[in-house]
């Protein structure tokens, strides 16, 4: 990643052009959740905050375990991220799940998803459309339904790393992700989920816990 310069205005990859830079507080608590939901909730002229989606109540035995962003002061900000942990659903251990909420061209859901990016959109299409499990196909694979700010959100199975489970869909116009470690975690969706924006209302009760490695580019 190489820093604005006086011959270009936006960070950048040398493989990828220019991208959005990532910023995670090394730790998570009240106070620096607060301050991350003002960042991303902030408006300007030419863009609406970004959703900081978490579940609530978060299942039993969960906590907060981080808070990311993507952007700049040129750009504002492109895309939010929180991960949570807790107890795997079908036993066998602890899980992580990070939910993401980005513009069109950022690429963080793919990267934590361990995919080429930026963007879900062919991944979707061939999970609704190809010859394998996708509605075009009598043995479709259903998606996650839960819902995100109040309203029905399908989330479709889609590739990643062997180690986890991805799921991708829309939410309030922008891409929402949601990855879980191991992969047996994504079971966690089958559940009744239901996905709060904080950037809306943060609850007094969520519980902090270690800082997620995953944010930290261990993913």
């Amino acid at each position: 990643m190489r820093p604005p310069d006086l011959m270009h205005g936006e960070s950048r990859c040398a493989r990828c052009g220019p991208v959005a830079p990532w910023h995670v507080p090394e730790r998570i608590d009240e106070a620096i959740l607060a301050s991350v939901v003002d960042r991303v909730a902030a408006t300007g002229a030419e863009r609406p905050g970004v959703p900081l989606w978490c579940p609530w109540p978060l299942p039993s035995g969960w906590t907060v375990t981080g808070v990311g962003w993507a952007g700049d002061d040129a750009t504002g900000v492109r895309a939010a991220a929180l991960a949570c942990a807790g107890p795997a659903p079908l036993g066998g251990g602890p899980a992580e799940l990070v939910l993401v909420a980005e513009e069109p061209g950022v690429g963080l859901g793919a990267r934590l998803a361990g995919v080429s990016g930026p963007d879900p959109g062919p991944g979707l299409a061939e999970v609704l459309t190809g010859p394998g499990p996708g509605l075009g196909h009598p043995q479709h694979v259903e998606p996650a339904r839960i819902r995100a700010g109040g309203h029905p959100t399908p989330l479709w199975l889609v590739n990643s790393a062997t180690d986890r489970s991805a799921y991708a869909g829309e939410a309030r116009g922008m891409w929402l992700h949601a990855i879980a470690w191991p992969a047996s975690a994504g079971h966690l969706l089958a559940e009744d989920v239901v996905l709060h924006d904080l950037a809306e209302w943060t609850p007094p009760e969520l519980v902090y816990g270690a800082p997620s490695p995953y944010l930290h580019g261990r993913a």
